[in-house]
């Protein structure tokens, strides 16, 4: 009897589909559809975490059409180091992402942007930065040559990660109205060699078909989150 229900857990499991990134709770195929707000726009890009300590998940990029949302892509992703936290209470220098809905401000790059690109793309140069310092003017701003009041220790030269900034998405957190201390310079952009400062990054491929696709015209946004809880994907 026992080698009869040994062999048929046996023919159970061959029969069962293999786990896979595709089936995980996390990758929901119609995730937008869940949403509480996807920005109004008939393109949106999901970063979900399983948790909020995950340093790595999904990125999908969906189009809508009529009442359907459908992905256009995916692309395995890096999160912070210190994993995900709730973008209205986040603090500057904890290597965690911000979780939330943001706009996309424009994009940019130390190389040149792929083709078709449709947003406002800077192109980068031994003078930009983006200043993070919280005592300047400038604060959570790209600047072609560092202001005065902005200390390049507290600050990030943009040339000076040509893996990471080959090609990026500017992150609309704590952009518009910048609440100083809540962060600067969250960017979509390529990978580096692990975890980020607080960014989501993708490879550089997938960063090149994302540039690709959004269409401004489409009023694209960015939702953040994890699975479940207070910083759900869904919340927001």
């Amino acid at each position: 009897m026992r080698t009869a229900l040994a062999l048929g857990a046996a023919l159970l499991a061959l029969a069962a589909p293999a786990a896979t990134a595709e089936s995980r709770p996390f990758h929901s195929p119609n995730l937008p559809n869940r949403m509480s707000d996807t920005g109004g726009g008939t393109q949106l890009i999901t970063a979900e975490a399983p948790s909020p300590g995950s340093t790595t998940g999904r990125v999908t990029w969906w189009d809508r059409r009529g009442p359907l949302w459908v992905a256009v892509g995916r692309a395995d992703a890096r999160f912070g180091a210190k994993g995900l936290v709730e973008g209205t209470t986040r603090t500057q220098g904890t290597n965690t992402t911000p979780t939330g809905l943001y706009d996309l401000p424009y994009a940019f790059g130390t190389t040149a942007a792929p083709q078709g690109t449709r947003f406002a793309y800077r192109r980068a140069t031994t003078k930009s930065w983006w200043c993070e310092d919280t005592a300047s003017q400038a604060y959570n701003r790209w600047v072609e040559g560092l202001p005065a009041d902005c200390r390049a220790s507290e600050s990030e030269q943009i040339t000076a990660y040509p893996t990471q900034y080959a090609r990026a998405l500017v992150v609309g957190f704590n952009y518009d109205q910048p609440v100083r201390g809540r962060g600067a310079g969250i960017f979509l952009h390529v990978n580096g060699k692990g975890a980020t400062a607080g960014c989501v990054s993708v490879p550089a491929d997938a960063m090149a078909a994302i540039l690709a696709w959004a269409d401004p015209a489409k009023h694209p946004h960015i939702a953040v989150g994890t699975a479940s809880g207070p910083t759900a994907i869904t919340r927001y």
